[in-house]
């Protein structure tokens, strides 16, 4: 099993979508990694050299931010526009959709399970 950012990626698919379970690696990134390292797309990772491997972790380390480096560069940057104020972040602080959505039906993922009103009947 290859292990790489921090993540067993599974063995038995192609490599581009392998590299597709690590957070930060797209469809488009992926690609990209493989014709950088001179790896074919139609190899799969079992078929992989330790060398190879190791030339696809280096690539990634040096070139890509992944795994717990992205995630806590995302919070820092959702830490930062709440701590400005701004409207973004007003709308992070109370949990609602942040990019224009309507809120008066719809956005029950962010806003929760809808919750009864009192002596609201029909």
């Amino acid at each position: 099993m290859a292990r790489i950012a921090g993540v067993n990626i599974p063995t038995g698919k192609r490599v581009p979508i392998a590299l597709q379970y690590i957070h930060g690696i797209g469809p488009d990134v992926a690609n990209k990694i493989c014709e950088a390292v001179k790896i074919d797309q139609t190899r799969r990772v079992n078929d992989l050299s330790d060398a190879e491997v190791l030339a696809i972790r280096e690539h990634i380390d040096a070139n890509y931010t992944v795994e717990g480096d992205l995630r806590r560069e995302v919070q820092m940057n959702i830490k930062r526009l709440m701590d400005l104020g701004s409207y973004r972040g007003l709308r992070h602080r109370k949990n609602l959709p942040v990019r224009g959505q309507r809120t008066h039906t719809n956005a029950r993922t962010r806003k929760g399970p809808a919750k009864p009103i009192a002596g609201k009947k029909k």
